[in-house]
């Protein structure tokens, strides 16, 4: 195996880490925010990214972006959430053909009310993950960089 194939063979032990962590969060989130709060893991991400919002709301592309969904996907994912009365569309008034999405009072109130569920579940799945000898040096990695901040908005 040359220096070529061991950066090549790095690069996808280091993928295959970062997803089986990815894994194990989403699935322990996916089930507790489903049971505890009728929310799946994407349906708090753009709730959650709505809420980071100056003014509190976001076009569609941009929420697509946030959400890490396609347009279609983030356009049917949205219409259950306004069906939910959790999130509303309004017009953006400086370009009509512009829409705009916005968290309503109860959306604001069940993803008040999920985050301390996500944050803890983060925390344990993650302080779970730095036992295990194949995830605790990535779990070091990204405690040392600051990137497991708390939800909090």
């Amino acid at each position: 195996m040359g220096i070529a194939d061991d950066a090549v063979e790095i690069r996808a032990r280091g993928w295959r880490t970062l997803t089986a962590l990815h894994g194990l969060i989403e699935a322990r989130l996916e089930r507790t925010l489903q049971d505890e709060h009728g929310l799946s893991v994407v349906e708090f991400t753009v709730m959650d990214a709505l809420s980071r919002q100056d003014g509190w709301h976001m076009r569609m592309q941009q929420l697509a972006r946030a959400a890490a969904l396609s347009s279609s996907a983030t356009t049917r994912l949205v219409t259950r959430l306004e069906d939910r009365g959790l999130l509303t569309r309004v017009l953006c008034t400086d370009d009509r053909r512009g829409i705009y999405t916005e968290l309503t009072p109860p959306g604001h109130a069940l993803l008040d009310g999920a985050r301390p569920t996500y944050d803890r579940v983060l925390e344990e799945v993650l302080d779970e993950a730095s036992d295990m000898p194949e995830l605790s040096p990535l779990v070091d990695a990204l405690h040392a960089r600051d990137v497991l901040e708390p939800t909090a908005g």
